[in-house]
């Protein structure tokens, strides 16, 4: 009871239980970065002086992020383009505002080599679709590299450009753990989560870690995230990912238990894991990180990972999100691969984690508390996951192929055994207008080759 009086002060003091859903109450901030970014075209001033976009915008009230369904324009693109790769550090009153961590580029960043070859298809898709960036690598080298043209997104889009994880997040937590492990900050993915205390008296403590990386907590009836309205379930106007693990644990997780281990989805699990990584490396958090991106993924650009402005290290204030240029996007899938077949100490473990997957289940299963079917999208519909990775995609049975799935359409599909990687980060993907094919643009190209 103590300890729940404690986390209700404190929220009187953080504002960002709630994120505000005027989205009106952002646009001068967005005008602002149109206009500092050279995007004059797009802001008129009014009679008084005030400069103010043009765009004809239709934003939605309720959800921070576009609505799965919805099929926006380009001027309401632009403006989410910016909301998710800008906004959170602009001091939009819309969005929480984070503070960044930054991965300064490597001394001699890989150099790629490059035999292009066209594909009108995928031409044709990327102009089409939100697709911001299509990359295609084998046997050393990219094969195809576009990028969305500017009568699109292309402006606003370029070889510097960080683009938004979404949830390819969860896989890069699961790789930078994996390194951890390897520096012996962690002893094993069957250790149990039993000295943390910000854990206590819930579910998440002294849960396995391979429980917790294979989405399998036995959390499923306390949060869920099928569909737009996605979260705690006893409260989903509360946003766990714009608070720090001790509020959310405090508030929605105070003397839960597990039930049965099955597949549930959801990025709390991620940023409990992300968090306990910074708990258990210190002061020598960000030291690891740079050794993962300066060292191995040699990146070219900076790295950003963010954490909350409120609240104290010990109360788990890190996420999970990360930004990385869209060839270091490739860089970073390289080097797991490069992993993976030198069978390094990580590349030992990222084989433990796809040998200790587990199904997904996910056909037919209906919403919690009515009877709507849900499914993950297209592009995510696996079969298996495991350590935060998707496994086992349709058409490519038998293949060991290591996936990266986010909102929006954004995915990666690492071949280990081919040498192949496709990635194709994205703005929006849906059932309808946005809704690019999977088939060709990321499973024949792991499947066949080019």
């Amino acid at each position: 009871m103590k300890k729940i009086l404690t986390i209700l002060f404190i929220s009187l003091f953080i504002p960002n239980l709630l994120l505000a859903k005027d989205p009106k109450s952002s646009y001068p901030t967005f005008t602002k970065w149109l206009l500092d970014n050279g995007y004059n075209q797009y802001v008129d001033i009014d009679a008084k002086g005030v400069p103010r976009h043009n765009l004809k915008l239709k934003v939605s009230e309720k959800l921070w992020k576009i609505p799965y369904k919805k099929n926006p324009n380009r001027d309401t693109l632009i403006y989410y383009f910016y909301r998710y790769n800008f906004s959170h550090l602009t001091g939009d009153p819309n969005t929480y505002s984070w503070k960044p961590i930054e991965i300064k580029p490597a001394i001699e960043p890989y150099k790629f080599e490059f035999d292009l070859q066209e594909d009108k298809f995928i031409k044709k898709q990327v102009k089409a679709k939100g697709i911001l960036s299509y990359l295609y690598f084998q046997d050393g080298k990219i094969l195809v590299d576009e990028i969305s043209p500017k009568e699109k997104l292309g402006e606003f889009v370029n070889d510097e450009t960080r683009l938004i994880s979404m949830s390819m997040g969860k896989s890069v937590m699961s790789y930078i753990l994996g390194h951890a492990k390897c520096e012996g900050y962690i002893n094993s993915i069957d250790s149990k989560i039993d000295d943390w205390p910000v854990l206590e008296t819930s579910l998440y403590n002294n849960q396995k870690l391979i429980d917790m990386l294979n989405m399998a907590p036995g959390d499923q009836k306390v949060i869920y995230e099928w569909g737009d309205g996605a979260g705690i379930k006893v409260d989903n106007d509360y946003d766990y990912q714009v608070n720090n693990i001790y509020t959310t644990i405090g508030f929605y997780f105070q003397n839960t238990e597990k039930s049965k281990s099955v597949y549930n989805y959801n990025g709390l699990i991620t940023m409990i894991l992300h968090n306990y990584i910074r708990h258990k490396t210190g002061d020598n958090y960000k030291a690891l990180l740079n050794r993962i991106f300066q060292n191995k993924v040699k990146n070219k650009h900076n790295v950003q990972f963010v954490e909350m402005n409120s609240g104290s290290e010990e109360w788990g204030i890190g996420h999970s999100m990360v930004r990385l240029t869209r060839h270091d996007w490739l860089r970073l899938a390289k080097a797991m691969m490069d992993d993976y077949q030198n069978n390094t100490c990580v590349g030992k473990y990222l084989k433990e984690i796809h040998e200790r997957r587990i199904p997904k289940n996910m056909d037919g299963k209906m919403q919690a508390g009515g009877n709507k079917k849900y499914d993950e999208p297209e592009f995510n519909r696996t079969k298996s996951y495991g350590g935060q990775f998707h496994f086992d995609y349709p058409g490519l049975k038998n293949r060991i192929v290591f996936g990266l799935g986010g909102r929006g359409g954004n995915a990666i599909l690492i071949d280990v055994e081919n040498s192949r990687i496709v990635v194709i980060n994205s703005i929006h993907y849906n059932d309808g207008k946005y809704k690019y094919n999977v088939k060709k643009l990321l499973l024949d190209p792991i499947k066949n080759g080019r």
